[in-house]
């Protein structure tokens, strides 16, 4: 099974000192050997890509726990804010994960009204090496 195939995948991101930063997360094939999800794009993965774009990708469950004797795969990632390749991944992203979708937009608003966050506006978009 591709990595693009999983429910979910746990992204490494690295902090400016260099420290891994997992993050459980959705993912879709965008084709050409790229994946991707999109995400807020002031959220603290979205920083880290922006100053160091090389991640790592594991399958693993919703809470982040990677899959017991899964691969490690590596990419480079970088941030797309709106435009046309932004809505080709959440049109990809809502074709897979269907109601999940609306209910995170949901819960988003709530969190953007009490200050802690704001709706997905970016993409991140990872070429796997």
């Amino acid at each position: 099974m591709s990595i693009a195939e999983e429910e979910y995948v746990s992204l490494v991101t690295y902090t400016k000192d260099g420290r891994p930063k997992p993050l459980p997360v959705w993912i879709v094939d965008l084709g050409d050997n790229t994946v991707g999800f999109t995400t807020w794009g002031e959220s603290w993965k979205a920083k880290r890509v922006r100053n160091n774009p090389n991640v790592t990708l594991q399958p693993c469950d919703q809470r982040g726990n990677v899959t017991e004797g899964s691969a490690i795969v590596e990419g480079t990632a970088r941030m797309v804010d709106g435009g046309d390749e932004y809505a080709k991944v959440a049109a990809l992203v809502k074709d897979k994960y269907g109601f999940w979708v609306t209910l995170i937009k949901m819960m988003n608003s709530v969190r953007s009204a009490l200050g802690k966050g704001g709706q997905s506006s970016s993409a991140m978009i990872i070429d796997l090496s």
